[in-house]
């Protein structure tokens, strides 16, 4: 997986870049200089008298870059030097997400983690819990045969048994396992899921949908599910950034015309709130594996809680304004949930 994650990031890079540029051709100034930049007589963070390019009391710049790609370009300058930062912010993300999303838009910043550098390491750490307790599949084990691709039901068995063998050679010699445990699971859960595609007749009859790309896929999935799988998980990290400009659109209806909120502010929230989203994928899966209880209802109820409290505190919402708006986040997250996966699927089966 981590192999997986670093050839993918420079891609990831360049595709955040790519949008960088052109967010800031798009992006309007607004009562900001046409370089993006405030021109702040006294600092954003402290309220210090500002002699210099930062200031001398916390060490925040002087101009605070309000533009798309200023947000984009914080990539840049230290993703992952989160030091004490990240204990500031993770616990305001969870309790107070609404003024954390405020903050950092008017501001007030040098406290806290960027939403781009939090959302990066969110994923990461989501898709390596993901691998760890989900297991994984491994293409080569599918072969060819006569030119014909096979489900890799053949293939796959004798793996297993070769891998059983070695794990009983590793416990007579009173070496670990760990490793080769995490490549049994996976050809278990392969073999489970090929064996259940054939047992349902799926590669003689066919599945059909009425997306060309879709129907693509699920042909493949037919033919090759372990491979399909893989490429799945892939995409779905490589191409995670993604959810941001296409949810960005939908919030942007919840106040449309509005000249209190732009397109930056809304990139924030929705950064914010994807990092919150992944971060309790990642909380609920070790749960989960922990055998702990209530797994479900916190899933169910978490998710409109946060982005209730966030809408609330980040626009300054009444308790009506923020429920109706929070019924409507469900939906656009739904939407940008299928979206997503109709992306994945496309590339996967590319």
């Amino acid at each position: 997986m981590w192999e997986a994650i670093v050839t993918g990031s420079g891609e990831i890079i360049g595709d955040i870049a790519q949008g960088a540029l052109t967010a800031r051709a798009v992006e309007p100034a607004h009562g900001e200089g046409g370089d993006g930049h405030t021109h702040e007589a006294a600092c954003l963070n402290c309220g210090t008298q500002l002699v210099g390019s930062h200031c001398h009391v916390c060490g925040q710049a002087a101009h605070v870059h309000r533009t798309l790609g200023a947000f984009f370009h914080d990539l840049l300058h230290g993703v992952f030097h989160f030091e004490g930062k990240i204990w500031r912010t993770l616990p305001m993300l969870a309790w107070k997400p609404g003024q954390l999303t405020r903050e950092y838009i008017d501001g007030r910043r040098a406290s806290y983690v960027s939403p781009i550098a939090l959302f990066l390491f969110s994923v990461f750490l989501m898709f390596a819990v993901i691998k760890q307790f989900a297991g994984g599949f491994n293409p080569a084990q599918t072969v060819d045969v006569d030119g014909k691709t096979r489900t890799g039901i053949e293939a796959t068995e004798p793996h297993l048994k070769g891998l059983e063998q070695q794990r009983a050679k590793l416990i007579a010699a009173g070496q670990p396992t760990a490793a080769i445990d995490q490549q049994i699971k996976g050809d278990k859960q392969a073999l489970d899921i090929m064996r259940e595609v054939k047992a349902s007749g799926t590669n003689e009859k066919g599945v059909s949908s009425d997306i060309p790309a879709i129907d693509h896929v699920l042909k493949q999935f037919s033919d090759n599910p372990q491979l399909v799988i893989y490429k799945v998980q892939n995409s779905a990290y490589k191409y995670s950034w993604a959810l941001i400009p296409i949810s960005v659109p939908f919030v942007w209806l919840l106040f449309p015309f509005s000249r209190r909120f732009h397109l930056y502010d809304h990139t924030v929230f929705v950064t914010y709130s994807l990092c919150f989203m992944t971060l309790l994928a990642v909380v609920l899966t070790l749960a989960g594996a922990a055998g702990l209880p209530w797994i479900g209802m916190a899933a169910t109820v978490l998710p409109p809680w946060h982005m209730y409290r966030q809408l609330r505190g980040a626009y300054g919402l009444t308790r009506g304004g923020a429920i109706w708006r929070t019924g409507a986040l469900l939906c656009i997250a739904l939407t940008a949930l299928m979206l997503f996966a109709m992306l994945i699927l496309a590339e996967a089966g590319a």
